[in-house]
């Protein structure tokens, strides 16, 4: 029997997909799927969610400066992608985000059945319309309601299947983020990555493009930079542990069964951890605008940026003696 098309709207970063990508699998067991997502959800696809297809779209409302200049929006783009959607004629289709946007595009698709959370008068927009999570309810709530509107039984975030990984000598450090406001400073790394290697850890440094120069000079010899989600994929094997800041990286290496550590700044942690049971996490300093959507009201975000090595280290060392050999080998990603 040919299954109802689904078209699943994910406009936003990799974080935003990994945490979607239980519905996506579980979904697709009931609809044939399409994804429409940043180009990279493609790499994802290979890996993740096989029985997905992916349309990629790159929204210019998603972009973080300028996303209102509307003139300067690809039209001639928007339209041929409204065209390309309604002409595949879907059942349903949905957006998991409280976004008018979103919900006035699944309105121009003509999908019959238009799921969301409605929001500033958009649900003239959904045959649908959702009761929202509680505010305090982590992001991947907004999947499971979803599902719960198709019908299907999302599992709880304690109980998602991930791989299973033994516990190994690596530590994974990826210090780079999709904004500069959600990067822990560099020096606060370089200082936890010598304390964790005086304690006898391998530890891995993979980084952001723009931030290779700087380790480099300060001397990190085998520092790895992935172009590609792929790339990043392949340096995770064999891992036993995440260490990084709040952005997709941290994400994909929870769903690869890697247990993550993240240093958050100016989102909340309890709607953006990682989806990993055993994921832990220093949630940055205290202020009155958190979270503030990386439009920080300060010269520098002193949520991240006032927070040191030495004040991390206590829960930092618990949490990588739970997953990581220490017993004192040769390292093999050492700086020389």
């Amino acid at each position: 029997m040919k299954k109802p098309k689904l078209l699943v709207i994910e406009l936003w970063g990799v974080g935003d997909l990994a945490i979607a990508t239980p519905f996506l699998r579980k979904i697709s067991e009931k609809y044939d799927v399409t994804l429409l997502s940043k180009s990279y959800a493609i790499d994802l696809q290979q890996h993740f969610m096989p029985l997905v297809m992916i349309a990629p779209f790159n929204a210019p409302w998603t972009a973080f400066k300028g996303k209102y200049r509307i003139l300067s929006w690809p039209w001639r783009t928007l339209f041929s992608i409204v065209r390309q959607l309604h002409r595949t004629h879907f059942d349903v289709a949905l957006s998991a985000r409280w976004d008018p946007r979103d919900h006035l595009l699944l309105w121009l698709t003509g999908a019959k059945m238009r799921l969301g959370f409605p929001r500033t008068g958009s649900r003239i927009f959904l045959t649908n319309a959702l009761t929202s999570p509680n505010h305090a309810e982590h992001r991947y709530e907004y999947w499971r309601a979803m599902a719960q509107g198709l019908g299907v039984d999302l599992e709880p975030r304690n109980r998602i299947q991930l791989k299973q990984i033994q516990k190994g000598r690596v530590i994974f450090v990826h210090t780079g983020a999709g904004q500069p406001v959600r990067v822990w400073p560099l020096q606060q790394y370089r200082n936890l990555v010598q304390r964790l290697r005086e304690h006898h850890y391998s530890v891995k440094v993979v980084c952001n493009p723009e931030q290779r120069e700087w380790w480099l000079n300060a001397g990190e010899k085998h520092v790895e930079t992935p172009q590609t989600i792929t790339d990043l994929l392949h340096l995770m094997e064999g891992s036993a542990a995440f260490l990084g800041n709040d952005s997709g990286p941290g994400h994909l290496a929870a769903f690869c069964g890697i247990p993550t550590f993240t240093f958050f700044g100016p989102q909340v942690p309890e709607w953006f951890v990682p989806l990993h049971p055993a994921a832990e996490w220093s949630p940055g300093k205290a202020c009155p605008y958190k979270p503030c959507s990386d439009s920080c009201r300060f010269p520098t975000p002193f949520c991240l940026q006032d927070v040191t090595c030495d004040e991390v280290w206590p829960r930092v060392q618990k949490f990588v003696q739970k997953f990581a050999d220490d017993s004192p080998l040769a390292p093999t990603h050492e700086a020389t």
